[in-house]
């Protein structure tokens, strides 16, 4: 068969991007695609309040510079059952734990299917409560999974292609996984008003944040502080 000049330079493409380390061929097709949670008056108004009374920000409007990408897992099995907790503004009631603090209900900017496919929930910049003490400053990645599910291959490609997007768009200084959290108490990207409000996080793991740290060292960005 005959190939004409275009079809033969999309064939040779093809075939090189076969034969690319999967990192570099995920790297030239990232996508995300847009999957909101409620963003409605309720949940900004809350919001508002939630900068205000938890980090001590005055402003009218929701929303964050981003300073921080903080890495999650769902520790629910499925992307719809995930989104479905995210979804409505009010927290509910099984999460009593942290209701007390706001009735605002979690939620993050992206979440990350077991296949590897990005959802957007937020715009990047609108405000998601997803880590304390940093929400101001952090765009949040779920990742659909947990504990006896451990995050895939897939996922950990599209968390470096999404952190290298988003290094590009903002001044991210720094890549936690949301078990690190704490060692930012006292550093001054710390801004939460009750010191008695803190929950134990082990989500997603030393073993994912180092395998996600490799493949973004060159972009020089900083992890958990270290105490000395």
């Amino acid at each position: 068969m005959k190939l004409n000049h275009n079809k033969s330079i999309l064939l040779i493409l093809m075939l090189f991007s076969f034969s690319m380390p999967i990192h570099k061929a995920f790297a030239q097709t990232f996508r995300t695609f847009n999957k909101p949670v409620v963003f409605d008056e309720l949940r900004k108004k809350l919001s508002v309040e939630y900068l205000r009374e938890r980090h001590g920000i005055i402003q009218d409007s929701a929303t964050i510079v981003p300073k921080m990408i903080v890495l999650h897992w769902t520790a629910i099995p499925t992307l719809e059952q995930s989104f479905d907790v995210m979804n409505p503004a009010l927290l509910p009631g099984a999460r009593s734990g942290i209701a007390g603090a706001s009735s605002l209900n979690v939620a993050a900017q992206f979440l990350v299917d077991r296949d590897g496919v990005i959802f957007r929930q937020l715009p990047e910049t609108a405000f998601a409560r997803h880590t304390i003490g940093l929400n101001y400053c952090a765009i949040g990645v779920e990742n659909v999974g947990g504990s006896n599910a451990p995050l895939t291959d897939q996922q950990l490609e599209a968390n470096v292609a999404l952190i290298r997007y988003l290094k590009k768009k903002y001044a991210i200084e720094y890549v936690i996984g949301h078990h690190e959290y704490k060692s930012f108490i006292g550093h001054p990207l710390w801004k939460e008003k009750d010191p008695n409000y803190l929950t134990n996080k082990t989500d997603p793991g030393d073993v994912f944040m180092s395998k996600v740290r490799a493949r973004i060292k060159d972009l020089d960005i900083k992890g958990a502080i270290k105490k000395k």
